[in-house]
């Protein structure tokens, strides 16, 4: 593995900037070149993508109040885990 190469964990934790077009130009030539080889990481963009397009148009009234604070509470947990 080169030095410089994006590993998995690296790319999970940068998905989001990516997908908003925010990560530097270095960050996203790494970013891609790791998708070019990992076919598991470009699945789960692809994945990411098809999930943002998918829910674009729920808002926060048509999630149950059960279910969002479920949600808040996963969010704010999830580096414990």
């Amino acid at each position: 593995m080169v030095e410089n190469e994006l590993n998995c964990k690296e790319l999970v934790e940068l998905i989001t900037e990516y997908l908003e077009g925010t990560l530097s130009p270095t960050e996203r030539t790494r970013f891609e070149a790791h998708l070019l080889g990992c076919s598991g990481c470009h699945a789960y963009v692809e994945q990411m993508r098809q999930t943002i397009h998918a829910l674009g148009c729920l808002t926060e009234e048509h999630v149950a109040p059960p279910a969002k604070d479920e949600l808040l509470q996963l969010f704010r947990d999830w580096k414990k885990r």
